[in-house]
């Protein structure tokens, strides 16, 4: 049998059973709408989270002091200070892969408090290098930035992020701050520029609640420290393709600066943004899957009140389809007709079903400010699936309907 001649047996067929007919692609719209709604939310927390990854930098690395180990106990990154102004200019002098480099001192307790006038602030104080910006990819909105001479003499200079300056200054002098004095800490410090913003990073922290001192300053004068440590280093790779290049060549200067042994463990710990974003990604690719599974039990729930009512209408026209093998039509002629009646179901089923799940998934991303992304790649598995389901819930029905004995057909009432 011809399959246009198929099909329009099996839309006269449907259209004859209106309402079973609607309820039936329901139930497909709704599968269809919630696993393709799943996917959208989910490849958009995918790119949301590459983005504010993006937000950190450059190709950024990031090098930690520690581990130690020591009287059998063994102790994690960060537990010992490692890391010195010494390794930060030699990794910027001798890795030949290294775009930038930065020491990073933070500041916290009652030093982070930040006084102005009678308003005050407790925020993130940081003391950090010339390559800062370059690193993090940030800009000075006011102002200027340290300069060398900041940095070798430790001048109390600072600038601000832009929620310290909304929460230490009213609104008629947030355009006007450089040039003004801060306390810090109790230390005196003149503003000599602010920082365009940067909003939120992946781990939930708002990048505009600092202050950037140069690092000298937050060593000697806000920590009171005579040393030369630094709590970490921060590194840019010249290229996202040299970012294992770099991490080897840092890995290896670190070890020959620090007299490691060959069997001996890092007493450093560095970490790369590809590294993170692999792991976060990789995170939030398998809940959407999972969440894709448990949306993909709709749909077969849907499949099977395919299977179902296409049983009750091989019952139903038990008659009819013994008086069309009486007339010629063969097994597989029969098993054609039905198979197409729950194809066009299931298809059916499926456009409705993108168009709703991408709307559903628009409104989530406009409730939540969430991004969606519904790639073509996903609207054509769902359009596959959804006739897949079509075929084999109601293969049964259709080899059963061809199974008929014509003798016994016709004689069904």
């Amino acid at each position: 049998m011809n399959i246009f001649i198929s099909q329009r047996i099996a839309l006269r067929a449907l259209m004859r059973n209106k309402a079973r007919s609607v309820l039936t692609i329901i139930g497909i719209i709704i599968g269809i709408a919630a696993v393709i709604a799943v996917i959208a939310v989910g490849q958009g927390a995918t790119i949301m989270i590459k983005q504010q990854i993006s937000t950190l930098g450059n190709n950024v690395m990031m090098i930690f002091p520690g581990s130690s180990s020591g009287s059998g106990i063994h102790l994690g990154m960060g537990s010992k200070s490692t890391l010195t102004i010494k390794d930060c200019e030699a990794i910027a002098r001798e890795c030949s892969s290294v775009l930038a480099v930065s020491p990073m001192i933070r500041v916290g307790g009652p030093r982070g408090q930040v006084i102005y006038k009678e308003k005050n602030w407790r925020t993130s104080v940081q003391g950090i290098g010339l390559d800062y910006l370059t690193i993090r990819s940030l800009s000075v909105a006011q102002g200027e930035f340290f300069t060398e001479s900041d940095i070798n003499n430790a001048v109390k200079n600072c600038i601000l992020g832009a929620v310290v300056v909304d929460n230490l200054f009213p609104e008629e002098e947030r355009d006007n701050v450089v040039g003004k004095m801060i306390r810090i800490g109790g230390t005196p410090f003149r503003i000599i520029g602010t920082l365009e913003k940067k909003g939120a990073s992946a781990f939930g922290q708002d990048q505009d609640d600092v202050i950037l001192v140069p690092w000298t300053t937050a060593s000697r004068i806000l920590q009171g420290s005579s040393f030369n440590n630094v709590d970490h280093i921060l590194a840019s790779s010249t290229s996202t393709e040299m970012i294992s290049k770099t991490r080897s060549e840092i890995k290896e200067l670190l070890r020959q600066r620090h007299n490691l042994m060959d069997d001996a463990d890092d007493d450093f710990t560095i970490r790369d943004m590809t590294e993170l974003t692999e792991m976060i990604t990789s995170t939030s690719k398998l809940m959407t899957l999972l969440l894709a599974i448990i949306a993909s039990i709709s749909l077969i729930v849907g499949g099977i009140g395919i299977m179902n009512i296409m049983l009750v209408s091989v019952t139903e026209r038990t008659r009819e389809i013994g008086i069309r093998m009486a007339i010629g039509a063969r097994a597989r002629d029969i098993l054609l007709q039905f198979l197409v009646e729950s194809v066009i179901l299931s298809s059916i089923g499926g456009i409705f079903g993108i168009i709703l799940g991408y709307s559903t998934a628009k409104i989530i991303s406009g409730i939540n400010n969430w991004p969606v992304s519904v790639s073509p790649a996903s609207v054509i598995i769902a359009v596959l699936f959804s006739a897949g389901v079509g075929i084999f819930f109601g293969f049964w029905p259709a080899w059963k309907a061809s199974r008929l004995d014509p003798i016994e057909a016709l004689r069904y009432e």
